[in-house]
């Protein structure tokens, strides 16, 4: 595909200067790679250090990558669990409990066939793959395109291979990337007539040559412009092309309607693109776990395996030092054979304090918010476990935050606008035509997080019980009906599983209608009763007569 050659060279020059933005990065991700997932990114190293890394010389104890795994586990499970539904969609600004019923029967089967398509995909997967770049490297990226056999296909690009640039909100606006295809799949993508000559001589001399590698570039940016071959109705603009291909010809260039990838970011600091993680702060532990293991291995080895003097005139003969070996020598007086020096390494010690720092390490990847009951020393209550619960939910608060934002809502409005355009939804009710749809996790960690704030609602429900029983007044400041459904929400009830409040509302009018017409017969028949017995009595005189009245 031809494209104009000044627009070519820009995509080159912008490839450039991301990778020049990167560059600072690179060595340090080399650094995590080595200590926490080798043999993962072949990208950020070279051949000889992808040989030297199939060895994993530098991990001697996998705490760092155990604690990785549990925490990307735990957030798989916690916020897009495949098992439980983690999403729901709503009116924007309307309870559900109000909403039209078409509506909200629409609604429930848009959300239903979603999922079926989240779940036939390999959406999981790659989600998978992302949470671990994510607290691994800070920065996870996961492209979805529209797929004929399953709806959507996601991609995750390794770590090394893309750069990301940012708009003036600080979300990525740009992506880019080196990675390498072989020819079969070069030509089985994009056509022979796309390939560059050279790619295509090699295809038609077949056999091995269909196997060699070429590399190529691929950017993603918005299309401000409209040059290319993308209409200036796609606000974004994506092209590919081989890294020997000549000015102005290029593999694909496409539009999109929205963006077609995910990029995440644990934490940022200022106007950075990449992110900052947990592996980051505890590298250092990591570094010193490895040392410490290392030096207790070679003195309990040194205790096992001391190094021997031996007398000169055992040289050159047999000795027999495996355990319970005896070996002979001549000369009474001789020295025989005896450890160098004496080895006693402090093992106690050293095993202590390689404990406490595979403790750090686990804190510092929040193992204990998704382990706590496993590691609890003794039985505690359900009340104190949700309360520790929380207590540590509180420090993934912002990262949840940044990843609702940044990957799942993406993802969904991603999804929804391929299956509409695909035809896969189901025809909206005309009610809906000037509505807003919004997304509402309920996931657990977003559910959990929510529940946090419940608890100055039962401290002053409780404060309230308490006063009660000396001012009964009390009892008329909190407005029941919204208080019982906000914290039914915070909870994470749905919705639908409470009445709508015109009938909660009309039900305590006709229970209070009711208790009052009930008070007010109680009252006519006693005074009826009373008037019965005052028509009955023998008046005799004006004490006796109140007497009688009295009870007397």
């Amino acid at each position: 595909m031809q494209i104009n050659i000044t627009l070519h060279e820009k995509l080159k020059g912008k490839l450039v200067k991301l990778e020049q933005v990167r560059q600072p990065y690179f060595l340090f991700w080399r650094e995590l790679a080595d200590y926490y997932l080798p043999r993962r990114y072949i990208w950020l190293e070279n051949a000889t250090q992808r040989v030297q890394s199939m060895q994993n010389p530098k991990v001697l104890d996998s705490t760092g990558t155990i604690a990785a795994r549990i925490l990307a586990s735990g957030m798989m499970n916690g916020i897009t669990s495949p098992a439980r539904p983690w999403f729901s969609l709503r009116i924007a600004g309307q309870d559900d409990t109000v909403a039209n019923n078409d509506v909200r029967v629409w609604l429930d089967e848009v959300t239903r066939r979603m999922a079926l398509v989240l779940a036939e995909s390999n959406f999981y997967n790659a989600m998978a793959v992302m949470y671990l770049d994510l607290v691994v490297f800070g920065t996870a990226a996961m492209l979805i395109y529209e797929d004929f056999e399953s709806v959507i296909r996601c991609y995750n690009p390794a770590l090394g291979e893309f750069y990301f640039a940012q708009d003036d909100r600080l979300a990525v606006n740009t992506f880019a990337r080196k990675f390498e295809y072989t020819v079969d799949q070069l030509v089985e993508r994009w056509g022979e007539e796309n390939v560059t000559d050279s790619t295509r001589n090699l295809y038609k001399t077949g056999g091995a040559s269909c196997q060699e590698p070429r590399r190529v570039y691929h950017l993603i940016e918005p299309n401000v412009d409209g040059k290319g071959k993308v209409p200036k109705k796609f606000p974004w603009r994506e092209t590919y092309w081989e890294a020997d291909a000549p000015a102005g010809q290029v593999l694909a260039q496409k539009g999109f309607n929205e963006m077609p990838g995910l990029f995440v970011r644990w934490e940022l600091t200022g106007n950075d693109a990449y992110g900052s993680c947990p592996a980051m702060e505890s590298i250092g532990d990591v570094k010193q776990l490895q040392q410490e293991t290392l030096r207790k291995a070679q003195g309990i080895d040194k205790v096992v395996n001391p190094p021997i003097v031996a007398d000169v005139q055992l040289q050159h003969k047999p000795m027999a030092l495996v355990p319970g070996g005896l070996t002979f020598i001549a000369g009474a007086n001789n020295v025989g054979a005896k450890p160098l020096y004496q080895i006693a390494p402090p093992l106690g010690e050293m095993t202590a304090d390689i404990q406490q720092i595979q403790m750090r390490i686990r804190e510092t990847f929040h193992n204990p918010l998704f382990q706590m009951i496993s590691q609890l020393d003794t039985v505690r209550s359900a009340t104190e476990i949700d309360a520790r619960r929380e207590e540590k939910l509180v420090l993934l608060g912002p990262v949840l935050e940044r990843f609702e934002n940044e990957a799942l809502d993406p993802t969904i409005k991603r999804v929804y606008s391929i299956m509409e355009r695909a035809g896969l939804l189901p025809d909206a009710p005309e009610a809906i035509s000037e509505m807003d749809i919004e997304i509402q996790y309920v996931s657990i960690l977003s559910t959990a997080q929510r529940a946090v704030g419940v608890a100055p609602t039962e401290r002053w429900v409780q404060f309230i019980g308490n006063l009660a029983a000396v001012k009964p007044e009390v009892l008329n400041i909190p407005n029941w009906e919204e208080l019982v459904r906000n914290y039914g929400r915070d909870l994470g009830v749905r919705a639908k599983d409470m009445v709508p409040p015109a009938v909660s509302i009309g039900a305590t009018q006709q229970q209070n209608q009711a208790a009052n017409t009930t008070q007010a017969l109680e009252q006519t028949q006693a005074l009826t009763g009373a008037a019965q017995q005052l028509s009955a009595t023998d008046v005799g005189g004006g004490a006796n007569a109140l007497q009688q009245i009295l009870g007397g």
